[in-house]
């Protein structure tokens, strides 16, 4: 009865505070929720149109380009633009060698930046500033500036010049292949690594250090408490730096494009697709080329379906967006 009793006047208080709201502080607290109702829709209408675009264009028929009353809904809904794009990229051996370097490149990243990041947040050695000052610069220096000795390195590629010593060789030609990128990735040289490196720093410089030292009393090395203590409580660091890495990879342009010159990957395939189409029938070329970067973004849209609410929790808990 008492419990009764006292939510009633719970409830009444409540009450008399909504009716002391002035018509004002309605019209303001209104007012706020429109404007920001407006600001998330246009922002959402940015980011998602070139998508709906895409999807508007790549089901249109022949006809349709030519139909200036035919704007996002096609009259001729038709699959042969995708068929054709999907013949002409020869989808699934390219998604395939784009799919080994993305994933390959991304699980050697996230071993070689955590590794290294362990090392900046936890060990104490001579110089430590001064290289994770080095790693940080490596974020801000283009690597278009460093594509010409990149290009050497791989194509001259000698270990402290023993390979030349024991063979008499300028080195070995590494280019055309898939070590590039793993070289890269395992020595955290790979895309935005010092960003990886700098991300898991800040996760690890987080954990408490009575969990590492209370590892070696127990007897434990730095590695095993690296891999026992540190890693199992990154998670959220790890998923971060997965997600980041596969979309960076895929959608590069650059490396694949220096190192590749015979294996055909998406990111280099679209635009030569797009210039044989162009000679022949310039508007349907263009239906066709974007076709075919609705399915390179595909894989990409599939994996932020199934991965989106792992990678929400992850930056939440990492403190990336702060």
């Amino acid at each position: 009865m008492k419990l009764q009793t006292e939510a009633r006047a719970a409830a009444l208080k409540m009450r008399r505070r909504v009716q002391m709201i002035s018509p004002l502080q309605h019209v303001k607290h209104w007012s706020w929720v429109i404007v920001r109702a407006i600001l998330i829709t246009g922002f959402c209408f940015v980011i998602l149109y070139p998508l709906f675009f895409k999807l508007s264009v790549s089901f249109k028929g022949r006809v349709d380009v030519y139909d200036t009353t035919v704007l996002w809904i096609p009259k001729h809904f038709t699959l042969d633009t995708i068929r054709i794009a999907f013949k002409a990229l020869n989808y699934p051996k390219t998604a395939l060698n784009s799919l080994l370097i993305a994933g390959v490149s991304t699980l050697l990243q996230v071993i070689s930046c955590s590794l290294a990041a362990f090392a900046f947040a936890r060990l104490r050695f001579k110089g430590n500033g001064l290289l994770f000052g080095g790693v940080i610069f490596t974020i801000i220096v283009p690597v278009q500036t460093m594509m010409v000795t990149t290009y050497l390195n791989y194509r001259y590629f000698d270990i402290f010049g023993l390979i030349k010593l024991f063979t008499g060789q300028n080195g070995v030609n590494l280019l055309d292949s898939y070590w590039p990128f793993i070289l890269q990735s395992i020595t955290g040289m790979g895309i935005k690594s010092g960003l990886f490196i700098f991300i898991f720093r800040q996760f690890f410089r987080g954990i408490p250090v009575e969990l590492e030292e209370a590892s070696y009393i127990d007897g434990c090395s730095v590695l095993k408490s690296f891999t026992r203590i540190m890693l199992p409580n990154a998670i959220p660091a790890m998923v971060t730096v997965l997600l980041f890495s596969f979309v960076w990879q895929w959608n590069d342009n650059y490396y694949v494009s220096l190192f590749l010159t015979s294996t055909d990957v998406l990111s280099t395939k679209l635009p030569v697709m797009w210039a044989s189409f162009s000679l022949n029938d310039p508007l349907y070329a263009y239906l066709v080329k974007n076709a075919g970067e609705l399915l390179f973004m595909a894989p990409i849209i599939i994996l932020y379906i199934f991965a989106q609410r792992y990678f929400v929790e992850s930056v939440e808990r990492s403190g990336l967006i702060g």
